[in-house]
């Protein structure tokens, strides 16, 4: 006698147990939510980029930096994270140094202190999400394979109903409970591929934020130092 079943992905995922469902309805879900942080994170960190190189072009070119200030107050919902970096240092040095008999080197390190905190401040922005993405990445595999233990489980439950076991009677519930492991799989492996390409972009904005923050506290102490 023939046995003739449907092992189409759609027949299985809808006749599987309802465990394994629930576990494919959640590594659907973190799927989806993982697609938009990566899709949205990409926009985010190119537009970060191309803001930063905007504005080094801008400030290296020998722009006046009170204009680059007032434009950068002028335009803030426009700002890149390197333009306020710069905006809350150069605001924290003007501030300062307006106070006479203060110490020359007041204004410089209120303006790194100032500029590190907005530092702070962009960096989680641009970080916002990483963990989800990291935890999808390290988590969905697991959870797949809970779906898989569980499908293989009824499999062979199933069997002690059975006088006669044949591939026919096991091929389903294997079959079913490998599709969790290929859904845990296919959130996984692109949440890894972003997260780790994201870090590593993040962390070259991060080295090149970092530099101009010294790089310009060195040019706020030769005018603090010329201002004397």
């Amino acid at each position: 006698m023939n046995v003739t079943q449907d092992l189409s992905i759609l027949s299985l995922v809808t006749n599987a147990s309802v465990p394994v469902q629930l576990v494919m309805a959640l590594l659907l879900l973190v799927s989806f939510m993982s697609w938009l942080f990566i899709f949205r994170k990409l926009f985010a960190i190119r537009q970060a980029r191309t803001q930063t190189e905007k504005f080094e072009r801008d400030f290296w070119s020998g722009s006046d930096l009170n204009g680059l200030y007032q434009s950068a107050v002028n335009d803030r919902h426009r700002a890149g994270s390197l333009e306020r970096i710069f905006e809350a240092g150069f605001r924290e040095f003007a501030k300062l140094r307006a106070q006479r008999g203060a110490d020359q080197s007041i204004p410089v390190e209120g303006a790194r202190r100032a500029m590190r905190a907005t530092y702070q401040r962009e960096m989680d922005n641009l970080e916002r999400h990483l963990s989800f993405l990291a935890s999808v990445g390290s988590v969905s595999p697991y959870v797949g394979l809970f779906g898989t233990v569980w499908g293989i489980m009824n499999s062979f439950r199933a069997l002690a109903n059975v006088s006669q076991a044949t591939l026919a009677h096991v091929a389903p519930g294997i079959a079913e409970a490998l599709v969790s492991t290929a859904i845990g799989l296919f959130a996984a492996i692109p949440a890894v591929v972003a997260y780790n390409r994201y870090t590593h972009d993040i962390d070259r904005l991060a080295i090149r934020f970092e530099s101009f923050i010294e790089e310009f506290s060195n040019i706020l102490q030769r005018q603090s130092g010329a201002g004397k």
